[in-house]
Parts: C-alpha cells; sequence; structure tokens
C-alpha cells in the first residue's frame, strides 16, 4: 500500500474516526503515539496526505469561519474512509505478525550465534562463484522473477 509515508494514512483515519471532525494542527499533535519511527511528521506529508485522502473520498473537509481569527479547515471522514481504514487494520494486522515474527526469530538467532568480530569471520562463508538465481521471463510484460527455470 505505498511507502512509508502512506502509513500517515490509517493514523489520520484512525483519529478522525475517534474525534469524530478534526482541525490538521488537533491531527498533528495527536499523531506521535502512532507513527511507526520516533521522527516526527511533517506537516507537509499530513496535509498533502488529507489532500489525497480527500481527493479520493475518504475524508471531507469544510472552512470553519465562525471564531475569531483566520478560518480553519476542519475534516470528517467519511463511509468510504471508514471502509478504507478497514482495510488498512487487516493490512497491518498482517505485518504487525509479520514483523512480530522477524523480531522474534531475529533475536533466537543473535542468542544463538556469537557476533562475528575477526578477519577470519568476514570471509565469505562458500567458496567459489556467487550463484545467481536464473531469471525467467513471466508473460507478455518482460518481467522477469527470480529463481524459475528460462523455459527454453
Amino acid at each position: 500500500m505505498g511507502n512509508l509515508y502512506r502509513f500517515v494514512e490509517p493514523i489520520l483515519l484512525f483519529l478522525l474516526k475517534r474525534k469524530g471532525q478534526a482541525y490538521g494542527y488537533e491531527l498533528a499533535g495527536e499523531m506521535l503515539p502512532y507513527v511507526l519511527t520516533d521522527a516526527e511528521v511533517e506537516r507537509a506529508a499530513l496535509y498533502r496526505t488529507l489532500r489525497n485522502l480527500e481527493r479520493n473520498g475518504n475524508v471531507t473537509s469544510e472552512w470553519m469561519t465562525e471564531r475569531r481569527g483566520p478560518a480553519r479547515r476542519i475534516y470528517r471522514i467519511t463511509p468510504k474512509g471508514e471502509q478504507h481504514l478497514t482495510e488498512w487494520i487487516t493490512v497491518l494486522s498482517h505485518m504487525a505478525k509479520r514483523m512480530a515474527q522477524l523480531t522474534r526469530e531475529a533475536r533466537e538467532l543473535q542468542a544463538s550465534c556469537p557476533p562475528r568480530t575477526g578477519a577470519a569471520d568476514r570471509r565469505p562463508l562458500a567458496s567459489g562463484p556467487v550463484q545467481r538465481p536464473v531469471m525467467a521471463r513471466a508473460g507478455r510484460g518482460g518481467t522477469r522473477t527470480p529463481g524459475r527455470g528460462t523455459g527454453s
């Protein structure tokens, strides 16, 4: 479902579903506990994501001018956005399981194998030339997939 910045989407959808409606700066202030890195989400990325979500029909926005000060845009999740959030939950649940598996197995490997430190440890594990996977065409598009025979 996209690069790391796309992971801002489910957070925004989640916060809007929980809050009902919110201003962009409110959302920015509430995102930190849910982001995937320790880095703060750039405001430009947040507003770009909100615009994309609106363009795709997942959120709506309107200008609020009733209060003193400048007009502010308030965002709300749509039924389509709620469905999109459900899809994200499925994807993130699957990823969480796989990341937990990777973390568990990596810790087990670290515990069972001492760290490599000396020059002798930096030698390749196998002697001889490196074996590369055979690449085969996959269909008319010319996409090649590793590990399959050439078929010719």
